[in-house]
């Protein structure tokens, strides 16, 4: 284990009924509120109203941006930012799921920059400064609402870059499971698939030849929400199993799965995100396609964790080579079984592509100093995903 400093500053309500705190702890930082949000659907559901009115409870005035797409756009984003600029925003609630937070943490950023928010993500700029930001959990998925980390599509580019701050995470989040209830069952598994690729990409990257506490608990993660997201596609009212899934989902990314890890990277997702920028398809359908080919990739280089993978996981025994190969088969299978894409054809993806996708990939590889990603090995991964 190495050493590491662990200080995630946000605020966690957990719970049923826990969404008539929202008013209160967002009031502590400011009068005046921008209310970032999707397409609509906490309009549909009755959220929305809720949270306003909680929110006019505790005095605050409320400014809408709503609109959020999945993938969020950056032009979405600038007008965000000028929205709260003209209105002298003093606070941010986000209500949704990690596309919506990732929205409000760069508008959250932005406002209160000297230039255009996208310097941040092409690491031109750093982040010193944001509004503060409460959230309102929707959807059991990126871990947003617990970490400094987001994530934006520049629409005129066609890039999807991401980037990190402290600054960023929220000061209070809201994760009350049964605002997931209503969720549809592709973004459902969509989510889970997210959530479990977080944990891998620390779980198999890592370099550190002994992180036994770190690995039971992600191997725990990781069967909770495939055991989790099982339950619920079965029942979508089930407390219990919604609890577990977004509680899993926001510990696979709060900084506590890659603590002690030393230095960790984000290589599917980083081939991931030009998928979903290029075609717009769901975040967690592009992770179902990239993962188990990325896997087999790693699993040739370094294949001693994906034996113990196949093994804790998976309950697997017999050669190893065989099973670290049965390990990952059966992450896919189950990848098929919740109705994910594990396949470019299967998404409409036409293979002839691949040139186009990997070099999108290789400018966010440089940024993320992923070295041992170039554009042929890339190639060779999303081949393997055809």
């Amino acid at each position: 284990m190495r050493n590491f400093v662990l200080h995630n500053q946000t605020k966690i309500l957990f719970g049923a009924g826990n969404l008539t705190e929202i008013g209160k702890e967002t009031a502590a930082f400011g009068r005046k509120a921008l209310l970032v949000y999707g397409q609509g659907s906490i309009k549909k559901t009755g959220v929305f109203d809720r949270i306003t009115a909680f929110l006019g409870e505790a005095g605050l005035e409320v400014i809408e941006h709503g609109g959020v797409q999945s993938n969020p756009l950056l032009s979405h984003v600038r007008a965000g930012i000028a929205t709260a600029r003209d209105n002298h925003i003093e606070v941010i609630v986000a209500a949704g799921g990690g596309s919506v937070i990732d929205s409000a943490k760069a508008i959250s950023a932005g406002a209160l920059a000297e230039h255009d928010v996208w310097q941040f993500f092409r690491a031109k700029k750093s982040i010193r400064q944001t509004l503060p930001l409460t959230c309102v959990l929707t959807l059991a998925a990126a871990g947003s609402e617990m970490n400094g980390g987001m994530v934006i599509t520049n629409d005129a580019t066609r890039q999807k870059f991401g980037v990190g701050n402290r600054l960023l995470n929220p000061r209070v989040s809201i994760l009350d499971p049964t605002l997931t209830f209503t969720v549809p069952a592709d973004y459902t598994a969509y989510g889970a698939i997210d959530a479990v690729a977080h944990i891998l990409e620390f779980y198999f990257t890592t370099r550190d030849p002994s992180t036994p506490v770190q690995d039971r608990f992600m191997e725990g993660l990781v069967i909770t929400i495939m055991e989790s997201c099982d339950k619920v596609l079965k029942k979508p009212d089930d407390y219990q199993g919604r609890a577990d899934l977004m509680w899993s989902a926001t510990l696979a990314l709060n900084g506590w799965t890659a603590a002690g890890l030393g230095m960790v990277g984000f290589p599917m997702h980083m081939i991931e995100h030009s998928l979903s920028a290029l075609y717009n398809i769901p975040h967690g359908a592009g992770l179902s396609i990239v993962m188990p080919a990325w896997m087999r990739h790693q699993a040739r280089r370094h294949p001693k964790k994906f034996v113990q993978f196949g093994q804790r996981v998976f309950g697997l025994t017999g050669a190893e080579r065989s099973v670290a190969d049965q390990g990952i088969a059966l992450l896919k299978q189950w990848f098929m079984r919740i109705s994910s894409p594990t396949s470019l054809i299967e998404a409409g993806i036409d293979t002839a592509d691949i040139p186009l996708i990997a070099e999108n990939a290789i400018d966010l590889a440089g940024i993320w100093r992923l070295k041992e990603y170039n554009k042929d090995i890339i190639v060779e991964i999303l081949s393997d995903c055809a």
